[in-house]
């Protein structure tokens, strides 16, 4: 048997041109086989057709303070100095109200624009920061996969597309986009970043790319960057600068490109400074430069909130909430707003109750979102129990594969099982 390395030089590097069925999605995804009938190869490109953000609350969103059950009384008991009363939160529906800290995600609910999925996880939940996520983006529970649900997407669905049919904005290449042909484009140099902050100096770029690009916050015992397995969605082993440079090299793509494309566009809207909204800066310019991609990745970290949460928690909120709507607002300057959704995605939740420091560990089910004008807003799925629990957790009402084939059916528009394993059916929020 060849080994992930060997596996991976083959099918990512290897000069075949003919596309077959890998071996690991038979052994991983066994009830469903793949064959070339069940791909269907788009034509579309993100310069005119649908586009799909994909935003990362890294470190363990508390769902539990971000779409709250104020009027539940396991909610308050369970959280006596941590819990929201309903002067501090925006009410979406009967008992149910988003975090005070999201006025613009508010508004977008009440325009129709948000759908808010309650309950999100998956079964038998790790609560490790590194496997939890390798499940979410990998969309394998057993987390077994070689290849990322949207680097499966990639490969079947856009054979022959220009390589930045996926740009990821992250610190590490995400093990997401991970595919044996078309694995994206993460744009994580000085000079991308030297370009946003308006031709600076190199120095001073380089510093600022190399705080962005340090080790993430250490998690179980080992930062995320340097834990066992893909940290960069290649070649185990391979740092981020190798990878980025075979990426680079073997798609005949530079950042002079994309940066190109991108200068085409100055907003007039003002965006926060925050690491998330300059991300999200980057990528409308990148939408108004009409690049070909149809997914771009962003994170949003810090949701590891063990303690003191609260101010932390509303804040980091408070940033992806003013994020957002810079960039919404831009995207309607632009013309693009009907083109574009963003889903959020964390790792696991938090659980229900408090600790002793004010704060919450790692829990299982949370809450996401889906936002954009093409959005069908509303509830999604049901609230967990706070009463019926997993060892203290919540257990999860919505598998989260059902959200990734809502967004690759109704949105992305190709069959969702070839890509997930097996139909998990839609929720309708973008029907």
């Amino acid at each position: 048997m060849k080994t992930r390395r060997e596996f991976l030089r083959s099918t990512m590097l290897g000069a075949s041109s003919v596309w077959t069925v890998p071996a690991f999605v038979e052994r991983t995804f066994g009830d469903l086989h793949l064959g070339a009938r069940d791909l269907a190869t788009q034509a579309v490109t993100g310069k005119d057709d649908t586009i799909m953000i994909v935003l990362q609350l890294a470190g363990g969103n508390d769902g539990l303070n971000t779409v709250v059950p104020f009027e539940d009384d396991a909610y308050h008991k369970a959280r006596p100095q941590l819990a929201k009363d309903a002067k501090d939160l925006i009410r979406l529906d009967d008992g149910i109200g988003l975090n005070a800290s999201m006025p613009y995600l508010g508004e977008m609910y009440r325009e129709g624009d948000l759908a808010v999925v309650q309950g999100v996880g998956y079964p038998n939940p790790n609560r490790s920061h590194f496997v939890s996520t390798s499940v979410w983006e990998t969309g394998d529970t057993l987390a077994r996969a070689n290849t990322g649900w949207l680097g499966r997407y990639f490969d079947n669905a856009c054979q022959g597309a220009d390589p930045t049919v996926g740009i990821s904005l992250k610190k590490t290449h995400p093990e997401a986009f991970g595919a044996m042909k078309n694995p994206g484009v993460s744009l994580s140099s000085p000079e991308l970043y030297r370009w946003i902050h308006g031709g600076g100096e190199k120095a001073e770029a380089e510093q600022f790319f190399n705080s962005l690009n340090a080790p993430d916050d250490p998690v179980d015992g080992a930062s995320i960057a340097e834990s066992p397995g893909t940290k960069t969605g290649g070649i185990v082993g391979e740092t981020n600068l190798d990878f980025l440079e075979r990426v680079a090299m073997d798609a005949r793509v530079s950042s002079k490109k994309i940066l190109e494309l991108a200068a085409k566009h100055r907003s007039t809207v003002s965006y926060p400074g925050t690491p998330v909204a300059r991300s999200l800066n980057m990528v409308s310019r990148m939408i108004a430069g009409r690049m070909s991609t149809r997914v771009y990745y962003v994170s949003h970290g810090g949701f590891d909130t063990h303690n003191g949460q609260t101010n932390s928690h509303d804040r980091l909120l408070g940033q992806l909430d003013d994020a957002l709507k810079a960039f919404f607002e831009d995207l309607k300057t632009q013309g693009n707003a009907d083109r574009v959704t963003v889903m959020t995605f964390s790792e696991f939740g938090r659980r229900v109750s408090e600790n002793a420091s004010r704060g919450t560990d790692h829990g299982k089910a949370s809450c996401l979102f889906v936002a954009g004008a093409p959005v069908k807003g509303g509830l999604y799925g049901r609230y967990p129990s706070l009463t019926d629990l997993d060892k203290g957790d919540l257990k999860h009402t919505v598998d989260f594969r059902q959200v990734y084939s809502t967004m690759l059916e109704q949105w992305l528009r190709t069959k969702s099982a070839p890509i997930l394993g097996k139909n998990y059916g839609t929720l309708g929020f973008m029907g």
